[in-house]
């Protein structure tokens, strides 16, 4: 159930979010060997943000699994996620930062339950 939700201050008005939401959401599922149908993709743009005092292309990154997270793990997906904002966006990897968290099935609801 690896969620990834992404805000910048990118607007993204007129912007192809489907094929940001799509490779972001085939990367997550590929280097965390998670099955793509549990992988959720959130992009939220025109957010306010400031990074390094400035407010040019920023982004801010969180991205929770139960499981599957490490630390090989994470720099790969720093990096995947990082290039698609740079290449879709215009967003320097060094703009965005992306925080990880590995989370137990408890934690998380679905279909009415939990994982």
């Amino acid at each position: 159930m690896p969620c990834l939700n992404v805000s910048t201050n990118v607007n993204l008005e007129g912007v192809d979010t489907s094929a940001i939401l799509a490779e972001a959401s085939k990367s997550v599922a590929d280097i965390i060997g998670k099955p793509e149908a549990y992988v959720m993709v959130v992009l939220k743009g025109s957010v306010p943000m400031a990074f390094g005092g400035t407010q040019e292309p920023a982004a801010y990154g969180e991205l929770v699994s139960i499981g599957g997270l490490n630390p090989n793990v994470n720099k790969k997906l720093s990096a995947g996620i990082a290039s698609i904002l740079e290449s879709k966006l215009s967003v320097p990897k060094s703009r965005f930062y992306l925080k990880f968290n590995d989370s137990k099935g408890s934690d998380f609801g679905w279909n009415g339950s939990t994982f």
